[in-house]
């Protein structure tokens, strides 16, 4: 069983943009959303699509089953998706050892940009990049599922500064 082991920042500044490794372009609904469970739909630039299934009420650690699925069964997935179907861009920046994915949203969270960085244990210490702001681990109001699911109850109370 796979395990995701994350912290998610605010960005305050543009100074990640020259060291961007890759970039994808994201779909995502979700199917299911509890407060400890999910099932998400997700389409990468147009050619691949994956059902992702995320258990545990931990702020960093979250058991993660991911299967591909068909782009045909996605988008009618999408199509029956709670909320808002989420759209951003990926891009991936190495940063000392780490890999960070800073996601820019269009759509309706459009100025919205959050990076994430992946670690392999709860204790990992990632040197925090310049670039990243206020630290939003753990804040709900900044999960994928809450921006896709609780769209429009606490849109205004989501500050898009760092």
């Amino acid at each position: 069983m796979a395990k995701e082991i994350e912290r998610k920042f605010l960005v305050r500044s543009d100074g990640w943009r020259s060291a961007v490794e890759t970039k994808s372009v994201l779909r995502q609904g979700y199917i299911a959303s509890m407060d400890d469970r999910s099932v998400r739909v997700r389409i990468l630039d147009g050619r691949k699509a994956r059902l992702t299934i995320k258990i545990g009420r931990s702020a960093i650690t979250r058991d993660e089953f991911e299967c591909d699925i068909p782009i045909a069964d996605a988008e009618e997935l999408l199509q029956n998706a709670i909320g808002v179907v989420i759209e951003k861009t990926r891009y991936r920046v190495p940063h000392e050892g780490f890999v960070w994915e800073v996601d820019v949203f269009t759509g309706e969270h459009r100025g919205l940009v959050i990076a994430e960085v992946e670690m392999t244990a709860e204790t990992d210490d990632p040197a925090l990049p310049t670039w990243v702001g206020r630290e939003v681990t753990g804040d709900f109001r900044y999960s994928n599922q809450a921006l896709a699911t609780e769209y429009g109850h606490d849109r205004h109370g989501l500050s898009h500064s760092a």
